[in-house]
């Protein structure tokens, strides 16, 4: 099995800085897409960012030239720097990773982290 683990949210204020982390642990061969995705309350999971093993990169365009995904594979980990940060952007973030458990699997399973509050507010 696969878990994965977020670490850095908190409170800031608006214009603020945060980077959250996310690590993959468990029964990993290789990993595909990892990415972020956010929950508001009341409203729906969206995307925020994903990026492929070769380094393509996809950003919901709300917060396009302010957050940034990375990811160091030889860790397993992806990253999310969250700059000028707004109160809009309050919301539980959650990390998505594509996971090949084996190499005997022609597939990737999608595992998500329990989310990580950010709060935005002066």
């Amino acid at each position: 099995q696969v878990q994965l683990m977020e670490s850095g949210g908190g409170l800031v204020q608006p214009g603020g800085s945060l980077r959250l982390s996310c690590a993959a642990s468990g029964t990993i061969f290789s990993i595909g897409v990892m990415g972020w995705y956010r929950q508001a309350p009341g409203k729906q999971r969206e995307l925020v960012a994903t990026g492929t093993s070769g380094g393509r990169t996809v950003y919901a365009d709300s917060v396009k030239g302010r957050f940034a995904i990375s990811r160091d594979n030889a860790k397993n980990m992806v990253y999310l720097e969250m700059n000028r940060l707004k109160p809009e952007d309050t919301a539980v973030y959650y990390c998505n990773q594509g996971v090949r458990v084996s190499m005997a699997a022609d597939y990737y399973q999608s595992f998500w982290g329990q989310g990580t509050q950010v709060t935005v507010s002066s």
